[in-house]
């Protein structure tokens, strides 16, 4: 996979500038991705980081209330009813390849879901997030077609490691298995949401899917719960926290996937350490390390470097993948 095309339409260029395909103004609800889009493809993404890590430190101080599972269950419920009213996708008109595309996508985010909120319910939230940013890297190195992406890479990689204090031995084993299986889902979460916006305007397919993934894990979530999924204050921090780690990421790195090369957009996912660093200073008093900053440093550096590399591209047209 090396250029993501938005559809219907014609091809666009790689470039971080890029212009996306205009769409009829009946199919942009509220007018939302046309001003996300305004942002570039590089801010969409930094902006859906933020709000993915500030909405999982939120989720950390809900979890003793409501459960790992729970709080699943009420972030997929949650975004998907809200992702349905705004984009309101339409049913008919999609073939059973289009659907089988949505149907995979939103297995991945519930399976991405739930085994990363298993993993931060057993080890704190920087190494979790650190273990799970290895799918991503590990795609971005398959994914690329330039030998200077591995490159990138291997820098990003580094500073993960130096984030995690040079290994994770100390970890709770089966919090760093699902943190892992979390990677390997977040590396098909990007690959099914690249497919998932070429297949279906705007956000629709980002709202069929969570619509999927809410009903899968419902069961889940109420063989944990139960009835504490109806406390008032429990569905009220559920929504933010739907809002934060699902709503606006998803809806933003779906747009941004229309836009940059899947490899990329995963060196650019280097960046969630640092941020759910930040954020678990600033929520959940985790401090930083000299060494942790040294780490953010190399892992802000491999993704700058992956940038200027997709902006050096970007200057003439590229070829568009099959669907």
């Amino acid at each position: 996979m090396d250029t993501l095309d938005q559809a219907p339409g014609p091809p666009v260029t790689s470039s971080s500038t890029a212009t996306p395909t205009p769409v009829a103004p009946a199919s942009t609800p509220a007018g939302a991705p046309r001003r996300f889009g305004s942002l570039g493809p590089v801010g969409l993404v930094l902006a859906g980081g933020i709000s993915v890590q500030f909405g999982g430190a939120l989720a950390v101080t809900l979890m003793p209330t409501a459960g790992a599972l729970g709080v699943v269950t009420l972030r997929l419920l949650a975004a998907a009813v809200v992702l349905l009213v705004v984009c309101r996708p339409r049913l008919r008109g999609h073939s059973r390849t289009d659907w089988s595309t949505v149907v995979v996508f939103g297995i991945t985010m519930a399976a991405m879901n739930g085994l990363f909120y298993e993993a931060v319910a057993r080890i704190p939230l920087g190494p979790a997030v650190t273990l799970e940013v290895l799918g991503p890297l590990a795609l971005s190195v398959l994914a690329s077609r330039r030998a200077v992406n591995a490159v990138w890479a291997g820098l990003a990689l580094g500073g993960v490691f130096l984030l995690g204090g040079g290994g994770f031995s100390d970890l709770d084993t089966v919090g760093v298995a699902f943190a892992l299986g979390a990677g390997a889902m977040w590396a098909a979460y990007i690959v099914f949401s690249a497919r998932t916006g070429r297949r279906f305007p705007q956000a629709d397919g980002l709202a069929l899917a969570m619509a999927v993934a809410a009903l899968l894990f419902l069961p889940l979530g109420i063989v944990e719960s139960g009835t504490k999924l109806l406390n008032p204050t429990t569905l009220a921090l559920g929504s933010a926290v739907a809002v934060l780690s699902s709503v606006l990421p998803y809806t933003l790195e779906l747009l941004a996937l229309r836009r940059l090369p899947a490899s990329t957009f995963a060196i650019l996912m280097s960046l969630e350490p640092a941020i759910a660093a930040t954020a678990g200073f600033l929520i959940l008093d985790q401090s930083l390390t000299a060494t942790q900053a040294a780490a953010i440093a190399l892992v802000i550096g491999a993704s700058m470097g992956a940038v200027r590399t997709q902006v050096g591209r970007g200057k003439a047209p590229a070829p568009t993948n099959a669907p």
